[in-house]
């Protein structure tokens, strides 16, 4: 540990941190992913977890900080008077008395009891809080159920513990990527601003991540062929080639259309779809000649912020829209099948398999990658395309991991804003990246 004088200390799996006298806090042992790298400021408390630590500041705010596959280190907003790390979910002891949780929910260890409590311990796979009368716990409850437990009489009990997740005598055993369960096959995957949304084999859908507009609370029941998740909705095709939006509503952007369609894309303020003639139809904010789409027969198309490209039925790619950093400046010749656009520039795939890319080129999201692809997808500042041997490649804008590719084997991957995901093989979704609202997680239950 380093020098000088703590007032207390919280040791993890493989690392520690304490809180000195002034109030600063100082973390040493394995410093991979950044558990170590404990944030400047004054603190009243501090706990270190498997992966992660959390702490609360002078004023009441938590803060996490090391890994965050399961959203473990998003601290929510408010004051608290206590934080718990545990292994791969947090909880915290509001003003109120009452405990919140976030993280990895698998065996409902961050669905905190309700109720007015004194202190939380966030364990491995179970939690527990003390109150004034009795101990409660919730979680992976094993061969024991997690009963409250009254306060022993001749003495008051004003610690507890969860255990495994912060130096317990439970050894934990890293699982650093969620994975769905494997019953559950998808054949579609889009990954959007926050959230995610795909389709499983049975044509149904199914979306996680951030619900702040019903991206979640509303997803559509039937069956689906295609799906397309924008930045904050998303739209999908029918089997019966009908257009279906939810979401964010602003602009109209998800206002329902007539007609069938052959294929759709939600952008961020407005939707484009291809109808069953051949000709593109838009909708939602027009500013910006968003939805002047141009006339003639399209194959594929896809629409972002204030843009869009499609590719025309003889291969040619036209783009609409606004013209920030030459972003509709198409190439002229080829003959392409795929066109993908993001924030500032664009991707397109040839009839060899070859991509090229045109539009803003900063962090090299333009340069496109050597040999040859089998699908292509643009996110907001990155790309990342699949060859015939089923291996994924990304490039561009590297933040938040999400050009940092899981490894495996591939049928599909979609590019998003912060993050990354792709379908196995065995028909599983993966994704990596950014996490914050768990739009990186994917569902491990149909």
């Amino acid at each position: 540990p380093p020098e000088g004088e703590f007032s207390a200390v919280s040791a993890g799996y493989l690392h520690a941190c304490g809180l000195r006298t002034a109030g600063e806090i100082a973390c040493w042992g394995r410093s991979s992913f950044g558990r170590t790298d404990a944030p400047a400021g004054v603190f009243t408390q501090v706990s270190s977890g498997t992966t992660h630590s959390c702490a609360v500041r002078e004023g009441g705010q938590a803060i996490c900080w090391g890994m965050n596959n399961y959203g473990q280190s998003d601290a929510p907003s408010g004051v608290f008077t206590q934080v718990s790390a545990g292994a791969w979910h947090s909880c915290g002891l509001r003003e109120s008395g009452m405990v919140e949780c976030w993280g990895d929910d698998e065996y409902d260890q961050s669905n905190a009891s309700p109720g007015s409590y004194l202190a939380v311990s966030a364990g491995m796979r179970h939690s527990c809080a003390l109150s004034a009368a009795s101990t409660s716990c919730w979680g992976r409850r094993d061969e024991q159920p997690l009963e409250a437990i009254a306060q022993p009489a001749g003495g008051v009990v004003r610690e507890v513990s969860g255990g495994g997740g912060e130096g317990g005598t439970t050894t934990p055993t890293p699982t650093p990527t969620p994975t769905p369960t494997p019953t559950t096959t998808y054949t579609a995957v889009s990954a959007g601003g926050t959230h995610t949304c795909a389709l499983r084999s049975t044509g149904t859908i199914a979306c996680w991540g951030r619900d702040n507009h019903r991206q979640l609370t509303d997803v559509p029941t039937g069956t689906y062929t295609a799906i397309s998740a924008g930045d904050e909705h998303t739209c999908a095709l029918s089997s019966t080639g009908s257009v279906t939006c939810w979401g964010n509503s602003g602009h109209s952007r998800t206002a329902a259309q007539t007609g069938t369609f052959t294929a759709v894309s939600a952008g961020w303020y407005h939707s484009c779809g291809i109808r069953s003639s051949g000709a593109i139809h838009c909708w939602g904010r027009s500013d910006g000649n968003r939805l002047a789409a141009p006339s003639g027969t399209f194959s594929a198309l896809s629409v972002a912020a204030s843009h869009g490209c499609a590719v025309s039925s003889a291969g040619a790619i036209s783009c609409w829209g606004g013209n920030i950093a030459a972003r509709t400046d198409a190439p002229t010749s080829g003959n392409y099948s795929v066109v993908s656009v993001g924030f500032a520039h664009s991707c397109a795939l040839n009839s060899t398999g070859s991509v090229t890319c045109w539009g803003q080129s900063t962090n090299g999201r333009t340069d496109a990658q050597t040999g040859t692809f089998s699908a292509l997808d643009v996110g907001e500042a990155h790309n990342c395309g699949l060859r015939s041997n089923g291996a994924v490649v990304c490039w561009g804008n590297s933040a938040s991991g999400k050009t940092a590719v899981t490894a495996g084997t591939y049928t599909a991957v979609s590019a998003g804003t912060q993050h990354t995901c792709a379908i196995t093989t065995s028909g599983t979704v993966v994704c990596w990246g950014g996490d914050t609202y768990g739009q990186a997680s994917p569902p491990r239950s149909p």
